[in-house]
């Protein structure tokens, strides 16, 4: 027995070129509509082609208006862009492709039966920025706070997947209120968490960003957290684990969004932001400036610019940015500005651990990472926070191939109960384990003291500097000339006439042996430069270095100190 009784033969048979012909034209009618067969020889009307793309573009314009008009009003009344707003500033013009902008609520969660969710409250693609690859995600607040379902996390997967595959950076425009709890309780959330996973695998491959537009609660707030670099729209970019409604209702503390977790507090005190703008505006020119220090992956070299600051330039301000006073402070960044491409720095965690400076500048065109101890604040010294920062940088410079230059003027790490108890030995090795792991090229200048451990983390002569330099002005010591006479000469000044007088001659005794010239004599340092020769040294450096390899012993990978 046939399949289909109602199908008659004649309609079965091949037909002729003329047949099709006709048959197309007459089936068509006055409508331009063709048939399709749905069985028992029944025809269905299909709608042309061009009535098809209509309602594709239809469909398309409803999607990218997001929540709608009103919570479009709502977002800007806030000094909020959209979504999509975000996405047209960031993206060469008619650069970007947008994936899974069909997205909805999962057909499996009942919870959202009925409900709209426009791109299910994320848009993803891929497009050029300054000319280069890159892949984003934003989270749209508009529709469902930019909440996390179950479609819009496939639609994150999907391009994780891309970025990793094609070794181009991932970014991150986060205005989100977390997992969207319609969906996420339940026993189903057993099959979630995949995105950190995945983010961790694509650490130290490919460039990562995370903007802090909006909030950023619960689970997303561990986006930023294994980021590479997050910047913080000021009064406005949040994150915390729990909102001030679940931290009140746990621990019964009454606190703002920006109080538990804004931009003061992250770029400020916890270290977890790493640069606090202004508005959306300010941030995507972030996100922009710092790509453009960066290759699109860890196998390839930072990209250069050309400069028309002179390679050899000698700066004559730098012999009188020094006080006279060994104990005097000065800021440091006086003496990076005057080194550096055009005396432009891009600072990361400027106002976080503030006794050192991490940022991003170019020197002869190529880019460089700066580890500068700051003699403004606390004299430069080295504490928890400050080796905690440091390490990060040296090891996000290091993955992807970017020199390091350390400005040394250090008096050593803290001490005292209130640090040991924090662990500073533990944040200390931190800074050695990754100044020691560090492979790129590393270039030294020591500035004035260089003391202890400090000397070490600082990329000291042990820890395989491609060129270690110091100015006349340099203290190379395990300490300074003062504290080593109170430990060496405590009895002696005790028992002296004149106590005073006694120190100040013993310590102008250890002074005479704290001389960078034997140093150098006994080939510890390569060289007492000029100030002035500092920017041409560096670069010459660089260029020297520029084809380092270095084999380390094979291992799965080492234990590095928490």
């Amino acid at each position: 027995m046939m399949a289909d009784q109602g199908l008659r033969e004649e309609d079965t048979r091949p037909a002729t070129g003329g047949e099709r012909g006709a048959g197309s034209a007459a089936a068509a009618g006055a409508g331009g509509q063709r048939p399709a067969r749905a069985g028992a020889g029944e025809l269905v009307v299909r709608p042309p082609l061009r009535t098809l793309v209509e309602e594709l573009h239809e469909r398309r314009a409803r999607i990218k208006l997001g929540g709608g008009p009103e919570k479009i009003a709502e977002q800007h009344a806030k000094g909020k862009l959209t979504a999509r707003e975000r996405l047209d500033l960031l993206f060469d013009e008619g650069t970007f492709t947008e994936i899974g902008i069909h997205g909805r609520p999962h057909f499996s969660q009942r919870a959202m039966e009925g409900k709209d969710a426009p791109a299910d409250g994320v848009i993803c693609g891929f497009g050029k920025i300054d000319g280069r690859l890159a892949c984003c995600a934003a989270y749209d607040f508009t529709v469902m706070a930019g909440s996390m379902g179950m479609t819009g996390e496939l639609k994150v997967q999907r391009l994780r997947k891309m970025a990793l595959e094609k070794r181009i950076p991932m970014i991150w425009l986060l205005d989100s209120a977390g997992a969207r709890i319609q969906e996420a309780a339940g026993s189903l959330f057993a099959g979630s968490g995949d995105l950190f996973r995945e983010e961790v695998i694509m650490s130290g491959v490919i460039p990562q960003i995370a903007a802090l537009m909006g909030p950023c609660a619960a689970g997303t707030a561990y986006i930023p957290g294994l980021a590479d670099f997050v910047p913080m729209v000021s009064g406005r970019g949040s994150m915390a684990l729990a909102g001030p409604h679940l931290v009140r209702a746990v621990t019964g503390e009454d606190v703002t969004q920006e109080d538990l977790g804004g931009a003061k507090v992250h770029c400020r005190v916890s270290g977890v932001g790493d640069l606090e703008v202004a508005s959306d505006e300010e941030c995507i020119a972030a996100i922009k400036r710092y790509l453009s220090f960066f290759p699109q992956n860890c196998d390839e070299q930072p990209p250069r610019r050309e400069t028309s600051d002179p390679v050899d330039r000698m700066d004559e301000e730098l012999l009188d940015i020094l006080p006279d006073s060994p104990r005097h402070p000065y800021d440091m960044y006086d003496v990076i500005r005057r080194i550096v491409d055009d005396g432009e720095i891009f600072d990361i965690k400027p106002r976080f651990a503030r006794t050192i400076i991490t940022c991003l500048a170019r020197m002869g065109g190529r880019p460089v990472g700066i580890v500068a101890n700051q003699p403004k604040h606390l004299g430069g010294i080295l504490e928890n926070d400050s080796a905690d920062k440091a390490a990060r940088f040296i090891n996000l410079c290091d993955a992807f191939n970017i020199p390091l230059v350390f400005l040394q003027d250090v008096p050593g790490f803290m001490v005292g109960t209130k640090v040991e108890r924090e662990g500073i030995i533990r944040h200390g090795a931190k800074m050695l384990y990754a100044v020691s792991r560090a492979t790129v090229p590393k270039i030294t200048v020591i500035i004035r003291k260089a003391y202890g451990a400090g000397y070490y983390v600082m990329c000291g002569k042990a820890y395989e500097p491609d060129l270690i330099v110091a100015w006349p002005s340099a203290e190379i010591s395990v300490m300074g000339p003062e504290g080593a006479v109170n430990i060496i000469f405590r009895k002696q000044i005790e028992a002296s006439d004149d106590p005073d007088a006694t120190r100040a001659q013993l310590i102008e005794g250890i002074r005479r042996t704290i001389d960078p010239y034997i140093a150098a004599g006994n080939a510890m340092i390569d060289d007492i430069i000029d100030p002035r020769e500092t920017r041409p040294t560096i670069i010459r450096a660089l260029e020297m270095a520029e084809g380092k390899r270095v084999e380390r012993p094979r291992k799965k990978h080492g234990v590095m100190p928490v």
